[in-house]
């Protein structure tokens, strides 16, 4: 079985060019002429898909020919090509950065490309910057390049001389952005700001999306065919699990696939939010990923019913998959940069300190008991654990260090974001009571 749909992977030189602006203006224009825009991010990230969430008005799922999967992501479009008129997907990083890329998804998946090119402090080069990067690797499909933060119509006519100037096959400006701080997309230290936590978000989604569509006009990207893999049946091995996730400004980096997956397998979700509600539901596992505790330090220490709790969810031998964040608030403390330090649930042994400097980023493979998962790590925070690791993830880089995950009692923790579709009944094993035999101990 296969479907066609008009699908633009849209990607960049570099990070900070504004893929996230420039994809998420194309959806809510799409969208507002009527079009079901379905968006994907590619690579790991949380907090973009929010933003093209709310843009699209449809659910965001991240690819990756890695930590998805190539499987995983054939399904995923091809799911998404069944019912939509459009498919978007914003790129990692610079178009070949990273193993893989956004340029091996493309290849993979024979996806049109266009390249967001920020245009500030630059005229005529921008041909030149456009022009590389649609022929670096002939096998790919640069269809065209987008031009954000465009100074005026004088800068915008710079642009395309320096795009006529190239010799052989043209680069087409597909559209374009001007610069206006009411239509950026604020951020903080790991990326954009939140979609929940930007109030006039709609309000820039919308000067986006009609600054944007004075220079798409009709324009559509090409057709593409997308075939269904073919997928084992899933057993329901979860079947009457709760689980109570949490899930707020403090923890909402959760991959929207981990969620799907502990449904299909049969558990029963209930959301919380530890920094309003004062207990939990009635639930026979937690999950707690990651996002910014850091943030909400007071709000959290200060919720003591919602923390004895979590202590008592402990204490009753039950299961909690904790997540960077999720791990932090598991701890005895958090200090934040400010030198500030909370205490917190106090049920892992250790303190955690947030610093300027990034810490820990990549891919990994989680060497897990139940088996491996593969997973991602982007963290400011360093803690000092009085815990025996239970193992360390492998590092998809050669060089790069893997992360310590932690078992202690029913918890399993570590700076790791775990995608669970990666290996679907490990993920099940996980939220069974099947290793709380396990033990821990302290150092």
């Amino acid at each position: 079985m296969s479907h066609t749909c008009p699908a633009l992977l849209i990607s960049a030189p570099a990070s900070g060019q504004g893929k996230t602006t420039v994809t998420a203006a194309m959806a809510r224009y799409y969208r507002n002429r009527g079009l079901k825009v379905h968006c994907f991010k590619s690579g790991p990230d949380f907090i973009d898909p929010m933003i093209l969430e709310q843009a699209s008005g449809e659910p965001v799922y991240q690819l990756d020919n890695w930590m998805v999967g190539e499987e995983s992501s054939q399904q995923l479009l091809f799911n998404a090509a069944k019912e939509a008129d459009l498919i978007l997907i914003e790129g990692v990083m610079g178009l070949f950065d990273g193993t893989p890329s956004s340029a091996d998804l493309a290849e993979r998946f024979t996806l049109p490309i266009a390249i967001v090119i920020n245009a500030k402090a630059m005229a005529q080069t921008f041909g030149a910057v456009a022009h590389g990067l649609a022929n670096y690797r002939p096998t790919l499909s640069v269809i065209g390049v987008i031009a954000n933060t465009v100074g005026s119509s004088n800068h915008l006519d710079m642009l395309l001389e320096g795009l006529g100037d190239i010799e052989g096959e043209h680069v087409k400006l597909i559209a374009s952005l001007f610069r206006d701080d009411e239509v950026a997309l604020p951020s903080r230290h790991l990326g954009l700001i939140q979609a929940e936590e930007i109030s006039d978000l709609d309000s820039r989604l919308e000067q986006a999306a009609e600054m944007i569509g004075e220079s798409l006009q009709d324009w559509l990207p090409p057709s593409v065919e997308f075939s269904a893999p073919e997928k084992a049946a899933i057993k329901s091995t979860l079947q009457g699990i709760t689980i109570g996730v949490a899930h707020d400004r403090a923890f909402s980096f959760v991959y929207r696939a981990n969620i799907d997956l502990l449904k299909s397998l049969g558990a029963v979700i209930h959301e919380f939010s530890p920094l309003k509600d004062r207990t939990l539901p009635k639930v026979d596992a937690l999950y707690l990923p990651g996002g910014y505790p850091e943030l909400y330090l007071e709000q959290l220490s200060q919720n003591s019913t919602m923390l004895n709790a979590i202590r008592s969810h402990f204490q009753s031998n039950k299961i909690i998959v904790a997540e960077c964040g999720g791990m932090l608030y598991l701890l005895e403390s958090l200090t934040d940069k400010a030198g500030k330090r909370v205490n917190l649930c106090g049920i892992l042994p250790g303190d955690g300190i947030m610093q300027e400097r990034l810490a820990g980023l990549g891919l990994h493979t989680a060497p897990l008991p139940e088996g491996d998962l593969r997973s991602h790590a982007f963290h400011h925070s360093q803690i000092k654990m009085r815990l025996e690791p239970l193992a360390e993830s492998k590092n998809r880089r050669a060089k790069g260090r893997g992360e310590t995950i932690y078992r202690h009692r029913g918890i399993t923790a570590s700076y790791l974001h775990l995608y669970f579709p990666s290996n679907p009944m490990a993920a099940a094993q996980l939220f069974a009571p099947s290793h709380l035999s396990s033990t821990s101990s302290t150092k």
